[in-house]
């Protein structure tokens, strides 16, 4: 996948490493979602993911649960309005800066196990690098969904590798040391 694709689901890891541990599944895991949704914002995400205003009526006050579809429903609000939330109050963005001191990235190459022998690029490694300065441009970007301009930043990130930066353009995989 590209850089900016594997920064996605990296970014996406940490908003959900930072959220409700409780599985959706459990009465602890519904209620702690219902009463982080309890707010106009958290309503309307939850219209926006199908929920009726009936339904969401009962659950607030306590008269039924979500039934299996809805608790996908549930969920999914809950997720989004977290992110929202995280990238709104600059959270994630802070986080990651670290006080200035940035964050390490690893990051695994391509699995060049199915490519013909001899063709095959023995010298690509896991590498790491600091990331400082960033941050900010790349939570925001992620925000606007501008893939473009994930892909840009990441180029940035890997002209530190030296000449070997064209060969992490695709990755495995990233990890994020947060």
């Amino acid at each position: 996948m590209k850089g900016g694709a594997a920064l996605v689901l990296e970014l996406s890891r940490i908003v959900y490493q930072s959220g409700i541990a409780s599985p959706i599944g459990s009465q602890r895991g519904q209620n702690a979602r219902l009463r982080y949704l309890n707010s106009p914002a958290g309503r309307a995400e939850l219209r926006a993911q199908g929920v009726s205003d009936r339904a969401m009526r009962d659950w607030f006050r306590g008269k039924s649960r979500p039934s299996k579809a809805n608790l996908a429903r549930l969920d999914a609000a809950y997720w989004t309005r977290r992110r929202a939330n995280l990238i709104r109050s600059g959270w994630l963005t802070r986080h990651l800066d670290n006080a200035g001191r940035g964050r390490q990235i690893e990051i695994y190459p391509v699995d060049q196990s199915h490519v013909e022998h001899g063709r095959e690029r023995d010298n690509v490694t896991e590498r790491t690098a600091h990331v400082r300065y960033l941050w900010g441009d790349i939570v925001d970007a992620w925000a606007d969904q501008d893939d473009g301009l994930l892909d840009e930043l990441w180029d940035d990130i890997i002209c530190d590798l030296d000449s070997d930066y064209t060969a992490y353009a695709y990755v495995s995989a990233i990890g994020i040391s947060a």
